[in-house]
C-alpha cells in the first residue's frame, strides 16, 4: 500500500477547526463526530486526548484531571452524620446525603435504611419506637409515657386541663374525684360530720 496514498484520504471536516481531515493517522473519533487528533483536546487544559481517557459535560470535553478537580463534575457529597466523603450510595433523608451506614437511630444505633423514622425537634433521628418512648407526653396520673399500644403506630391519650393521661389511667383518676367528691358531699350530710367543728 503506498503511503501517501493513506495520507491524502480524505475522512471529513474536523468538529472543532472546521478544516478536512486527510489520512488515518491526523484522524480521531469520538462522541460520533470527526476531529483531527490534534483538535481533541481538554476545554481546559488543551491536552490532547486521543487514545487517553476524557469526560463530557454540557458539550465540554475534560482531561481526566480537569474533570475530577477543576470542579466541573457535581462536588462529592459529605456525609451528614460522620462528615466523611460518600463515595459509594448515598442515602438522601431529609435533603441531606448519609452513607447508608450512619443513618441510625440516636438512642438504639439501629440502621434505618429502608426503615420509617421519626425526627424531633432538634432534628435528631430516632427509630419509631425509641423516638414515641423518648418524645412520648406523660401521664399526669401514674407518670409513665404515653405510648402506641403494640402493633400500633399512634398513642392514645386524654387530655384534660392541659394534662394528658393513659385512658385507663384518667378513668381511674375521674372515678377517683367523683368517689371524692360524693364522700365530700355524703360527710357533709352526715350529722357526725358537725362533731368537732366550731
Amino acid at each position: 500500500m503506498n503511503p501517501s496514498y493513506s495520507e491524502s484520504v480524505y475522512f471529513g471536516t474536523c468538529t472543532r477547526c472546521n478544516q478536512g481531515v486527510y489520512g488515518a493517522g491526523q484522524a480521531c473519533q469520538a462522541l460520533g463526530r470527526l476531529f483531527h487528533s490534534a483538535c481533541f483536546i481538554c476545554s481546559v487544559c488543551s491536552k490532547t486526548l486521543s487514545g487517553k481517557p476524557f469526560y463530557t459535560v454540557s458539550g465540554m470535553i475534560y482531561c481526566e484531571d480537569d474533570f475530577l478537580f477543576s470542579g466541573v463534575h457535581p462536588s462529592p457529597e459529605v456525609c451528614n452524620s460522620c462528615g466523611f466523603l460518600i463515595t459509594d450510595v448515598i442515602l438522601q433523608a431529609r435533603g441531606k446525603p448519609y452513607h447508608p451506614s450512619c443513618f441510625r437511630c440516636v438512642v438504639c444505633r439501629q440502621s434505618l435504611e429502608d426503615q420509617p423514622f421519626a425526627v424531633d425537634s432538634h432534628r435528631r433521628i430516632y427509630c419509631v419506637s425509641d423516638y414515641h418512648r423518648v418524645q412520648a407526653p406523660r401521664c399526669a396520673a401514674c407518670r409513665l409515657p404515653i405510648l402506641p399500644t403494640e402493633g400500633s403506630t399512634e398513642s392514645i391519650r386524654v387530655t384534660s386541663c392541659d394534662r394528658n393521661y393513659h385512658v385507663e389511667c384518667y378513668r381511674y383518676y375521674v372515678h377517683l374525684i367523683c368517689c371524692k367528691y360524693h364522700w365530700a358531699a355524703a360527710w357533709s350530710q352526715c350529722p357526725a360530720s358537725s362533731v368537732g367543728r366550731a
